[in-house]
């Protein structure tokens, strides 16, 4: 038993002395590295440090991590230009409809996703070089937002009339900031039926993401549609029920809408849908002097209003926010009515640049039709000189109460010719 103890005895006195060894030897190295930190100068907050401390020399000798990461760049960039390729052609044969869902799906989207991963873990250069800015496609992982966004190159490969070789699209720095929404936006399968996305496109719009990238999915419609009324009666008969998709509001049917439901899932327009007391307002005669007939305002320029945007109530609905330029051509209206929608709520600059658009699109000796703006009486002068600043002449302009603090305002104004 006793000889038995004296192997065991010296292996321990080895690792006894070898942790002791090994102690000492950390404690030197820890030494070392504050003495280099400290004669780096990075207790008294050097601004130098990186470079005292990491020379060029001192790690990047021999191997360049942003070489190394270019050269897997390029790799899975030539990888994916082979794979679209073959994508493109797979579109052309109807049969090999699944082949290129898989390559989309299961291909092309991963390697994307690693792409743009490896370039945005790319490193600055040391020394005399830069950092070179990304552009914006990098900053999406989606391929159809990366797609949408990429410049579309002439198809003769020349300078075209308007001076670029490309065409790029519409998307600035709201949609980055909002990178979630706008890619859950653009994530579906091309071709197929896209989602019930109004609540997300609201929210990308009203924060300024707007307008919304084109898509390339299939929009959901009725298969039972109804084809609409005559041009006679449409304009005072309630739609069919079954033409109208109503994923987003609390009423299923134009009957709820035109009803006194308290709960109509639209609070702002209240009567909007009540048909009767439309049509009183528009062509017979209504008890309130702010209610001009549509046959009064057209007969101050008989013949003439052939082509108008409603600003609240259109025919043919813009999907578009307050923020937006209107999407017409200079001088091309001949009426532009408002009302409902734009009232005292909105701030005076935001309806500064509103104004002023109105009078880009709307002809010399077309006509502003304000009807029933209302805001608080002591904002009413504010608003007036908005309206009264373009010097437009007035046909119509009416003030009449709407409330103990609320005012309405009525005006048809027409804009005068300017010289060019």
């Amino acid at each position: 038993m006793g000889r038995s103890c004296f192997p065991r005895c010296g292996f321990a006195r080895i690792i006894a002395w070898l942790q002791l060894v090994l102690g000492i030897l950390v404690i030197v190295v820890s030494i070392s590295s504050l003495f280099r930190f400290y004669s780096a100068g990075f207790f008294v907050h050097n601004e130098d440090i990186c470079r005292h401390f990491y020379g060029p020399k001192d790690v990047y000798q021999g191997f360049d991590i942003n070489d190394r990461i270019a050269e897997v760049l390029t790799t899975i960039e030539n990888l994916h230009k082979k794979l679209e390729m073959n994508l493109q052609q797979m579109e052309k044969s109807k049969t090999r409809l699944e082949y290129k869902n898989y390559l989309e799906v299961e291909v092309l989207r991963p390697v994307y996703s690693a792409y743009t991963a490896l370039k945005q873990l790319r490193l600055p250069k040391i020394g005399n070089g830069t950092v070179k800015e990304e552009s914006l496609i990098d900053t999406f992982t989606t391929e159809e937002i990366r797609k949408y966004i990429a410049p579309k190159e002439n198809r003769i490969g020349k300078i075209n009339f308007y001076g670029t070789e490309k065409i790029y699209n519409t998307i600035g720095h709201a949609c980055v900031l909002m990178k979630k929404e706008l890619e859950e936006y653009m994530d579906y399968d091309i071709g197929s039926y896209c989602k019930d996305d109004w609540n997300l496109a609201q929210k990308l719009m009203v924060n300024g993401c707007d307008p919304l990238p084109q898509r390339r999915c299939l929009t959901r419609a009725s298969k039972v549609y109804q084809k609409p009324y005559p041009i006679n009666e449409s304009l005072w008969k309630l739609p069919d029920d079954r033409n109208v998709r109503w994923g987003n509001y609390q009423c299923r049917n134009f009957g709820c809408l035109s009803g006194k439901n308290p709960k109509r899932g639209y609070t702002k327009c209240i009567g909007c849908f009540e048909m009767e007391k439309e049509k009183l307002k528009w062509v017979t005669n209504t008890s309130l002097q702010v209610d001009f007939l549509i046959r009064d305002v057209l007969a101050i320029k008989p013949g003439q209003i052939r082509i108008g945007l409603d600003y609240d109530h259109c025919l043919i609905p813009l999907y578009a926010t307050l923020n937006q330029r209107l999407p017409f051509f200079d001088n091309t209206m001949d009426l532009i009515h408002t009302t409902g929608f734009l009232d005292g709520w909105i701030d005076l600059l935001l309806m500064d640049f509103i104004i002023f658009d109105w009078d880009r699109v709307l002809r010399p000796g077309g006509l502003l039709w304000i009807d029933r703006f209302f805001c608080n009486k002591k904002d009413m002068e504010d608003y007036t000189y908005m309206f009264q600043q373009l010097r437009y002449k007035k046909h119509k302009w009416v003030i009449a109460p709407k409330s103990q603090h609320q005012v309405y305002l009525s005006a048809v104004l027409e804009k005068p010719p300017r010289a060019i």
